[in-house]
């Protein structure tokens, strides 16, 4: 519908616009609760430093004692390997010749772990001597595929991959760098049971589904700390550049008992660059997209150092691009949104002592997008524009304390505060634009303890408390109410604020071949609405957590495990994107009698590896089993006289079920080889039929996959081949060619084949300098969705299929290490 104003209203408007500063979407002062929480955060932040300075009881100092040696494998040396002594913050990294040396280690009985990226880990035990120098030359096995590798996500803990009770699938650089992934959204659909989808064809709001649940019920972390909140969520993982990760790990199937809500689904962890080693790099690349040659523009940097005690360092990361916005269907607007975005972080650490650690992390991305029409004119002058700016600052400190030989005491403080302009709005809308902030804090402190007995075995003891808070205001700035006309101006659609405070608990019993994990998390929830009191909502929650791995011998492992989740009644990433088009914009909202969101789920892997010479292969098949209770769904709602559309967010009134396989094969014959691939099969049904009388849910592929294949025939030359494969899938459709689009239809999609290519070719200049050009496709078949609505009246979230059609690509990078 289009909106007529008079001059008067229309001049009005523009002079609320700009008292608000509408165009550049800025706000100078944050809500006084915001202020008052950043003010708790630093004074918890100087705390934590004030006890780091404080640590250093007289055994804890360093010594004169000195271990040197190199690090090899198969004859050849491992430059950059990193050697510490385990229950101390002590260690040191390789050069790049393979030799290191690690001097002020407490004197006595240590043990030392070496490890290195591709190679199994290693621990020796040594008796190191003040004044008397000690030699140990390491030799370490090949680990291609990562099969012993350590991990985090799934106890809290740091433990090798084959010890874990649950089932953790890591996202490596390298995997990301085959892929020629930009960001990160584009890198999280090559690991079992996850899949990236655009969900918007103007803005490109996305979302990561996992084990046939949509985005909202996977915890999103960083660096182990959930402060990635709904409204960084709605556009995220497209926000964060892949340089700046070290490596995802990803958890499926109930986590909450350790997470927190929202990990029904499972949990992904993004895992930022530490400094390890000196190290810088710089990439430059252009990808262009479709017929029309759409540009793409990529800069990146990293860098590291750390001092020669390796008692401090530091790493840092940049991240530029600029995307034209690109048309598929000639029909003037928008199918990929114009982007701009600008990073930078940064990472520091400090050795407080032998056995203490301060770690801090930070960043900044500051990205404008924008879809539609007419680019070159203000956004309510286009006929359509979804537009939204993000300055987004996160910021993670953690102190470490080594107890006793092997106990672990942690502190840790994070935050992330979220400020967005937006303008979702047709027909040259002035009453469009919106104002959102949100900051969201995490502070807990957890324990690790290792038990010499616990009843009928030696165990691992986790226990800890965290509270959670996120508050966001979302306003509608120069408000008109069209029926009677009126100016009202600024109005609060959302100030909300949710808090959470947890107790956690876990024992894992240990012994040769059984590992037998319980644990709780019990939390307290509650839910604030300045906007709508009678939205206050509180509750209690006691999940249950039970996991139990079996090794079946050497090469085979079995795991099965139990979770109790829930998701509290509380606004969610969708509901702050606004698809918009000349004939209606839809907007979500929580129904007033909306009850919190339980689930149950089960898990049951059978985890098998194998050597044959040179050859390391290893299976999963890994079944999950889903029970949903008073399931969140939409009821859609029908077009005003303004075009406006809710879907409002209720209950179903039976539960939901999601039941699937998740299969793995890796396999690798050496460090030139690698062959990785996985695929689901899935099925995802409400118990009883929903919208269009359908049982089935939306957007959800009953079969879905990957492969990944890389080949180095010598050293200095790299190819690699990947791709995505997504099954057939339902998509609601309330387009401009239906006679009755206002009630819709339900269109089944076809199935869909991404395929991707990609070599380089690395040139040493010197000793320390190496230049690496490399060139690819994206989507080489161009297997692109064919059938994209079209003009002012379009149905923007009838989307799916690959993120993008045939892209070619290519660039040249400069560093010491690649």
């Amino acid at each position: 519908m289009t909106i007529n104003y008079s001059a008067s209203q229309k001049a009005e408007l523009k002079n609320r616009i700009s008292i608000y500063h509408l165009f550049d979407f800025r706000r100078n002062q944050l809500p006084n609760q915001l202020v008052m929480k950043s003010i708790i955060f630093v004074a918890v932040l100087s705390l934590f430093t004030l006890l780091s300075f404080a640590e250093g009881e007289p055994k804890d100092k360093f010594t004169d004692t000195m271990l040197f040696g190199d690090v090899r494998s198969e004859g050849e040396h491992i430059p950059f390997a990193t050697i510490m002594v385990k229950g101390t913050t002590m260690g040191t990294a390789a050069d790049a010749t393979g030799h290191y040396k690690l001097v002020g280690v407490p004197a006595g009985k240590q043990e030392v772990v070496v490890s290195a990226v591709g190679y199994q880990n290693r621990a020796y035990e040594v008796d190191l001597k003040i004044g008397d120098p000690l030699t140990l030359v390491v030799e370490l096995k090949p680990d291609q595929i990562g099969l012993v590798q350590v991990v985090i996500t799934a106890d809290r803990s740091e433990k090798s991959r084959r010890e874990a009770s649950t089932i953790v699938s890591t996202i490596s650089p390298k995997l990301l760098e085959n892929t020629q992934s930009v960001t990160l959204s584009e890198g999280l659909s090559f690991t079992p049971g996850l899949r990236m989808e655009n969900n918007c064809q103007n803005c490109g709001f996305t979302q990561v589904r996992m084990n046939g649940l949509e985005g909202p019920y996977s915890q999103i972390l960083i660096n182990s700390r959930p402060v990635f909140s709904g409204l960084a969520g709605v556009y995220g993982l497209e926000l964060i550049p892949a340089n700046m990760i070290d490596r995802v790990e990803v958890v499926r199937g109930g986590g909450s008992a350790l997470y927190g809500s929202n990990a029904i689904a499972g949990t992904i962890n993004l895992i930022t660059k530490e400094p390890i080693q000196d190290t810088y790099s710089i990439n430059s690349s252009v990808g262009l997209i479709g017929d029309n040659q759409t540009a793409d523009y990529n800069l990146s940097m990293n860098g590291s150092i750390v001092s020669e005690d390796f008692r401090s360092g530091m790493s840092f990361y940049g991240f530029k691009r600029k995307r034209d916005p690109y048309d598929v269907n000639g029909d003037g607007y928008s199918e990929l949104s114009k982007l701009s975005n600008s990073t930078f972080g940064a990472s520091f650490f400090k050795r407080m002592g032998v056995r203490s650690k301060i770690n801090l992390d930070y960043f900044f991305i500051n990205e404008s997008r924008r879809g539609g029409n007419d680019f070159d004119l203000p956004n309510h002058e286009a006929d359509i524009s979804e537009a939204v700016d993000h300055e987004i600052n996160s910021a993670n400190l953690t102190f470490d304390k080594f107890m006793r030989d092997h106990d672990k005491l942690s502190f840790y403080a994070a935050m992330q505060s979220v400020n967005r302009g937006s303008y979702y709005g047709a027909e040259q809308d002035l009453t469009a634009y919106g104002h959102t902030e949100d900051l969201a804090i995490s502070l807990g402190t957890q324990y690790h303890r290792d038990v010499e007995q616990c009843l009928f075995s030696p165990s691992e003891l986790l226990f800890g408390a965290e509270m959670t808070s996120d508050a966001l205001k979302d306003q509608k700035l120069g408000y008109l109410d069209i029926a009677t006309m009126e100016h009202i101006g600024t109005t609060t659609i959302t100030d909300q604020s949710v808090s959470t405070v947890g107790f956690f608990a876990q024992n894992e019993w240990v012994t040769n071949n059984w590992r037998v994990s319980l644990g709780f998390r019990l939390e307290h929830y509650a839910i604030s609405d300045k906007a709508d009191s009678d939205g206050d909502i509180s509750g209690n929650v006691f999940s249950p957590r039970a996991s139990l791995m079996y090794n079946l011998g050497e090469k085979v492992q079995l795991r099965s495990s139990f979770a109790k989740g829930y998701r509290a009644p509380q606004i969610f990433d969708e509901d702050l994107h606004i698809e918009t088009s000349g004939a209606r914009r839809v907007t979500h909202e929580n129904d007033a009698d909306l009850e919190q969101e339980n689930s149950h789920s089960f898990t049951f892997s059978v985890d098998m590896s194998e050597t044959f010479g040179r050859w390391q292969t290893q299976f999963l098949a890994e079944g999950f089993y889903t029970v949903l209770e008073n399931p969140f769904t939409n009821e859609y709602g029908t077009p005003n006289e303004k075009g406006e559309v809710v879907y409002t967010r209720t209950n179903a009134e039976d539960g939901a079920r999601v039941q699937g396989i998740n299969f793995e094969f890796n396999a690798s014959p050496g460090a030139r080889w690698m062959f990785q691939t996985g695929f689901t099969v899935q099925k995802s049904e409400y118990d009883s039929p929903q919208e269009f009388n359908e049982k089935r849910f939306f957007r959800t592929p009953n079969n879905y996959g990957y492969l990944s294949f890389s080949y180095s025939p010598s050293e200095s030359f790299k190819a690699s081949v990947t791709g995505n494969y997504t099954g057939a899938m339902l998509v609601p459709y309330f387009g401009n060619t239906l006679a009755n689009p206002e009630v819709g239809q339900l269109n089944e999609v076809d199935s869909s084949f991404d395929l991707g290519a990609k070599i380089s070719q690395n040139f040493n200049l010197s000793n320390e300098l190496s230049l690496q050009v490399y060139a690819g496709v994206k989507n080489l078949f161009n297997d692109y969705q064919d059938d994209f609505d079209y003009g002012i009246d379009r149905d923007p979230g009838y989307v799916y299929g690959p993120l993008s059609p045939r892209t070619i690509y290519f660039g040249v990078k400069l560093g010491n290490l690649f």
